[in-house]
């Protein structure tokens, strides 16, 4: 269980990071750039820590795609970013294959 839990530590560091990447304006402004430099250091560790017990194909995919769905609906809040309705079918796509793998692959021990 706490294999997962490093890996929900990885989604945040990421979504962290990638949701302030265009706060940092090309690495431009000092305070953005050091949430986004450490948002990748931590999702990184927390991810290699993940897939000492995760395989790495279902810790990939589970982090992608929830990193994906989330900053998708951060940017949509934060910067305005129009989501239409293929965006939309899409995510919801992206967060049924994650749920499908978890609940039915037999590569992940339940």
């Amino acid at each position: 269980m706490k294999y997962w839990m490093f890996l929900g530590i990885a989604i945040i560091g990421e979504v962290i990071a990638t949701s302030t990447l265009k706060a940092s304006e090309g690495f431009s402004k000092l305070i953005p750039s050091i949430i986004v430099t450490v948002g990748y250091l931590t999702s990184f560790y927390f991810l290699s820590l993940a897939l000492k017990s995760i395989p790495v194909g279902v810790a990939y995919a589970v982090w992608a795609g929830i990193g994906v769905v989330l900053v998708t609906i951060i940017s949509w809040a934060t910067y305005d970013q129009k989501l239409d309705f293929a965006a939309i079918i899409g995510m919801v796509l992206i967060i049924s294959g994650v749920i499908v793998m978890n609940l039915f692959s037999k590569v992940i021990s339940h």
